[in-house]
Formats: structure tokens, sequence, C-alpha cells
């Protein structure tokens, strides 16, 4: 094996890719030891307490050792990848460190994390090493498989013995996997996979530790008829009663600083229904507008504006609580934070200076909030800064909630669903589209009286749209 000197070896340690972090889990790695890398080229995927970032790497040269493997939580400043950075061809290389396990691939790109999708790369994966899977021991595997999936009949005409362990093919199954199945004691040989491509999931680990006490004597697997199969569920649960998830990650982060909010800020929630008639038939009229043309035109657009209005009108609501100085610091701008469900969970990424933007580029800046957001690549800046929220429950279908302060905010708006209802209008019951808006506030900086009057001129404002522009 080729030495690596220390002049031609850089290490690239895990930045802090935000404020303050001090950890983050490397979810995918673009790169294997011996590919060639640029200046600039995305080498891995994390995700931190915040988000998830793509990390490139700042040198050209040879990839000799990745330090951890994928599922890793690695503290900031620690060493993850070493390059060498010679220009020399290619040598041959130390395989990444077993932390916490080796991880065996088979051919072709495999899915990461469930919700993040998998990153384009050109990198090519080498082929799994290992015994070959019988064609009978195959079918078999297929069949069971499908049977707990429930995407078909399984049959086979005769079950094939159980090959020695010698002979058998390693399960396959992700570093995390490995982990959570050594963690409680599980054989994942003795797991039925039911990811892509034969691959075991956490769920599968969880339920084969949930069918320890119900299992009999172990023996070669039964494989179901066909009239089983079309009784059983699509998803069977036989013997789980309940399911651990490991809280990390954006689930940690939010977790705790929704704590922190309720038990820190005492809230108080007011509530308003308003006829936004006018408010939708604005919507739709500006849907047809030339400077509006591409650009995300919806009900939250204008819901956005008549708040950033109340707010100019009433500006001690953007303030935050500073407890360490027993101070109130008012903002003299409003970073308008957008809250956002994601497969990566709830987050909060603001438009920064919106108090500053036009119509079309407060659109323009909410299309792409929404966009990265669904696309896993928010950033930690982008949810940092924040004074002010909304969250849309309503396209959920829900009328309403009573939302919790996001940390170092005073004022958080909910948004209910926007529905027909019966509406006394110019003394008459007519059919009229109908919203409840909900606004909470810190009482140790908004009284009563002020948040009262944030939340009439938010609906004064929808039902009368022309009011943006006599008092925007």
């Amino acid at each position: 094996m080729t030495t690596m000197t220390e002049a031609s070896v850089r290490e690239f340690k895990m930045p802090d890719v935000g404020e303050g972090l001090t950890e983050a889990e490397i979810l995918k790695w673009y790169v294997q030891p011996g590919d060639t890398v640029t200046d600039g080229q995305v080498v891995c995927e994390v995700e931190t307490a915040k988000a998830a970032v793509e990390l490139p790497i700042p040198y050209d040269g040879v990839v000799r050792e990745l330090r951890f493997a994928e599922g890793t939580t690695v503290d900031v400043g620690t060493a993850i990848i070493a390059v060498d950075v010679s220009g020399g061809a290619a040598a041959p290389v130390a395989e990444p460190a077993p932390a916490p396990e080796p991880e065996e691939k088979p051919q072709g790109r495999q899915p990461v994390l469930v919700g993040y999708g998998v990153a384009a790369s050109s990198t090519k994966r080498r082929p799994r090493k290992g015994p070959e899977v019988t064609v009978a021991e195959a079918a078999v595997q297929a069949a069971v498989q499908s049977e707990l999936n429930g995407h078909g009949h399984a049959e086979v005409a005769d079950v094939v013995p159980e090959a020695p362990a010698a002979e058998r093919p390693r399960p396959l199954a992700k570093p995390p996997v490995r982990k959570l199945a050594k963690d409680l004691g599980v054989d994942l040989a003795t797991v039925t996979p039911s990811g892509p491509d034969g691959v075991i999931t956490r769920e599968d680990v969880h339920a084969a530790v949930a069918a320890v006490p119900a299992a009999a004597p172990q023996q070669a697997p039964a494989v179901p008829t066909a009239p089983a199969v079309a009784a059983a569920p699509a998803a069977s649960y036989e013997g789980a009663r309940e399911t651990r998830v490991p809280i990390k990650g954006v689930r940690k982060a939010t977790a705790a600083a929704m704590v922190g909010s309720a038990f820190t800020a005492p809230h108080v929630t007011e509530f308003v229904t308003v006829d936004v008639t006018r408010t939708m038939k604005l919507v739709e009229e500006l849907k047809q507008d030339k400077d509006l043309q591409g650009l995300r035109v919806n009900p939250l657009l204008l819901i956005a504006k008549a708040l950033l209005v109340a707010i100019r009108r009433n500006p001690d609501i953007n303030a935050s609580w500073d407890e360490a100085n027993q101070e109130i610091v008012l903002k003299h701008y409003v970073n308008l934070g957008i809250a956002a469900a994601t497969p990566r969970g709830l987050i909060v990424p603001n438009i920064k200076d919106a108090q500053a933007k036009t119509l079309p580029q407060l659109a323009e800046s909410l299309g792409e909030l929404v966009t990265t957001a669904r696309d896993g690549k928010t950033s930690p800046g982008a949810m940092q800064g924040g004074t002010v929220t909304i969250t849309n429950v309503g396209v959920f279908g829900i009328d309403t909630g009573t939302p919790i302060l996001n940390p170092g905010e005073a004022a958080i708006l909910a948004v209910g669903a926007i529905k027909l209802q019966p509406w006394v209008h110019k003394g008459k019951v007519k059919p009229r589209q109908v919203t409840t808006l909900a606004l909470s506030f810190d009482h140790r900086l908004v009284d009563g009286e002020l948040g009262s009057k944030v939340l009439a001129d938010i609906a004064a404002i929808l039902e009368q749209p022309k009011r943006l522009i006599t008092w925007g």
C-alpha cells in the first residue's frame, strides 16, 4: 500500500455550516476513495439541526480516505475526508473507517434517507463483493417480501432449505440501521427486508424486535399461499405495538425551541373571522398581470403583504425580548418567516427585509422559499434572524389554531382554510369566501390593544384589498 506523506495530504474538516452549530450528520457521500475531486466539487451532504447542506471540497486532488460512514454524527472541526493534493496518480487507498460499520452497497444508485431523494452525481459505485444469490433463494426472498409489502400474490412451488451461514450473502442495510440492530441485539440475517433492492430498513428491525416474544422456534420460513396474501393488509404490524424513532436533526431542534418558547414567553392568542371574497378575486386578477407572470400568486402572497402593512402601522409588534440585558429590541426591518412542512420536519425560513419588497419581489421570494424548502436545500442562514412568522394551517383543511411563537419573535399569524360559507353581506345572507385568522403574541412585549390593532388591520385589508394601496 502506498504511504501518504503529510505534505501531500489535506484533511477537510466538518465546518460550522450554521451559526454556532456543534455537530452534523453525514447523510450521503458523493465520492469514494480513489475518486478525483476538484476545487468546489460537492463531496457529501450533511444534516444539521437546521438544514441539509451539501459540502464542497476546497482543493483539487485524489480522495484517499473517508473518515466516517454515512449516518454518523460528527463534531464540527473533525476531519471527515483526506485528499492527496500532490497531483500523482491514484494509488491503493484506505477504506472508509467503520463508524459505526463499513457500508456495503449493491450496484447502482441507492436511496438516501426518506424524504431527501437521490442527489445527482456522476460518481460510479464499486460493485458489491460477496457470494451470488441462487435463483431459488432469490425466488423465496422475492415471494416473502412481496407478501410483506402487499405488492402481489406470493406463489412458490417448493421452499428451498436455508443455506449455511457461510454461503448466505450479507444482509443489505445502511450503517445507521446496522448500528440500530446491533444495539437492539437483532441479527440482520433473520430480518426480512422491505426496502428497495432488498435493503433492510429501521422499521424492519423494530418489527423483528417486536416479534421476538411471539416467535416460534427457528425454522425455514413458510411461504404464504395466494389466498392468504389476498386477505393480508398492505402493511402488517402483527406483534408491533409501538415503534421508537431517535430524536435528532430538525425534530430535535424544533422540539427544544418550542418547549423553550412555550415556557418562556407568555402566549396570548386572538382570533378573527374574515370575509376574504374580494381578496380571492384580486388573486385571480393578479394572476393575469403581466408583471407577475411566472411568479407564485396565491392568497398567502396578499396575506403576507397585509401583515407587512399592519406591522408598518404598528411597528412595536416587530420586536424581541432580551432577557439577559433586560431590554426590548425594536426591529426596523422585517424578516418574514414562512412555516414550511418538509420531509425533514417543520422549518421556518424567512424572507430578509421583506418590508422593502414590492409585490412582484415578494411573490418571487415566496416562490424561491417554498421551492428550496421542498427540495430540502434551505440553508441555515435562511432560518436565522426571523422577526415575525406566518403559518398556513389552512392548506390542511384546518380552520385555525393557536401557534407557538418562534424563539426571539413577538408574534406569529396562523391562517385557516378559506371556505365558502353563508355570510351577511350588505344586509343579505350570501355565500362568501371566509377564513379565520389567529395571532399569537408575547404578552411581555405586546398588550391586548396592540395585538388587537394588528389583527384588525390584517382583517380590514383582506376584506377590502384596496387598502393595500391606501395604507401601504
